[in-house]
């Protein structure tokens, strides 16, 4: 099994995996000097739930015929569906800075369902796409029930709050609707009423206006809503090119507001400089790279969709999270794979990597 699978694209994630721990370990020295929280307690979930359990689960989707994904496909969906409106559920549901976004069952670990919804999105669209191929290029029947099926995951996403996860889940939507054949002018019109959205999301939540209102000038109340990209920006900027070195980062003990977890690029960047943030982005557009190649070369439309909606769920999650730690895109919440605090978002992250290199297997050379 493993002499057919793509090396490279293994090669790549190893090492976003092996250079996240050690971002991640150093980041949590500040958390660890902020709180006096336990470094074990807060490793814990990351290195056992996240990525122990998330190598077997590689393993497990590695060995999986990606056809099985489509099999049952509706199934899955409606169970990641289901089990992301159980946060609704008072005693299951867990809020945290005004977002009920964590789900607690019995003595689990807590975990956040929508990273399961989006894999759950994405494998139907893959199948729906690939299902009604001749009805891709209309309007009626393919971008009306595009919107359709949108709409359903965004309300349940949105309604948490959760901006940022639905932007990704958008993205992958978007580029599988393209990848399957969409004609260009739909895609203009899906645009149009995406911003449309946003417009009236800003209206009816201030803290969005708020985001978009800093994202246009980062220097407006620093101490306010601007403090987390103006302590993001410091530490960048403060890292200069070689960056301080690993475990040397000031802002992550006093300043940054979630050093582990939406700020941990901007430690990276303050120990590693301008070059290691330059190398850790490059890792990503790499993986980019190879996870569309494999898409490409896939024996049928299902194959070759799904590896489409994984990589971009994958590589848009992370360049959101980069680019609003800069200062390019509002601040949105989401994790950075692979190396922010986030069992489940690293295990599911994991698990879709195993679906990609059990693709690569029957890819045509």
């Amino acid at each position: 099994m493993w002499k057919k699978i793509d090396r490279q694209l293994l090669i790549i994630t190893l090492v976003l995996v092996i250079a996240g721990f050690f971002i991640f370990m150093s980041a949590a020295l500040g958390l660890l000097a902020r709180s006096g929280a336990s470094l074990s307690s807060v490793a814990f979930n990351q290195l056992v739930f996240g990525l122990g359990l998330g190598v077997l689960a590689l393993f497990a989707t590695t060995s999986i015929h990606y056809r099985f994904w489509k099999k049952y496909a509706l199934y899955i969906f409606l169970f990641t569906l289901a089990v992301t409106l159980l946060v609704f559920i008072p005693g299951l549901g867990l809020s945290f800075g005004g977002a009920t976004r964590w789900l607690q069952l019995g003595p689990l670990p807590s975990f956040q369902p929508t990273e399961i919804l989006k894999l759950g999105f994405v494998i139907y669209f893959a199948a729906w796409l690939s299902a009604n191929r001749d009805h891709v290029k209309t309007f009626s029947f393919g971008t009306i029930p595009f919107l359709v099926l949108l709409s359903i995951v965004g309300g349940v996403v949105l309604a948490q709050p959760d901006t940022g996860t639905f932007m990704v889940i958008a993205a992958a939507g978007i580029a599988m609707y393209i990848a399957a054949g969409a004609r260009w002018r739909h895609i203009f019109s899906l645009g149009g009423i995406m911003l449309a959205g946003l417009a009236t999301l800003a209206f009816l939540r201030p803290y969005v206006k708020d985001r978009i209102m800093t994202f246009l000038d980062p220097s407006n109340d620093p101490m306010g809503v601007s403090y987390q990209i103006q302590q993001s920006l410091i530490a960048i900027g403060s890292g200069g090119w070689f960056g301080r070195g690993f475990g040397q980062s000031i802002q992550k003990f006093n300043f940054l507001p979630e050093p582990i977890g939406d700020s941990i690029f901007s430690v990276a960047a303050e120990e590693f400089g301008f070059i290691g943030a330059l190398l850790l982005i490059t890792l990503f557009i790499l993986f980019a790279i190879r996870g569309l190649k494999i898409a490409s070369r896939t024996p049928d439309q299902f194959g070759g969709l799904l590896a489409v909606g994984i990589v971009i769920l994958i590589v848009s999650q992370s360049f959101i999270n980069i680019a609003s730690m800069l200062g390019v895109l509002p601040l949105t919440g989401v994790p950075l794979l692979f190396i922010s605090h986030g069992g489940t978002a690293l295990f599911l992250a994991l698990a879709e990597v195993g679906i990609i290199l059990n693709i690569s297997r029957y890819q045509k050379v």
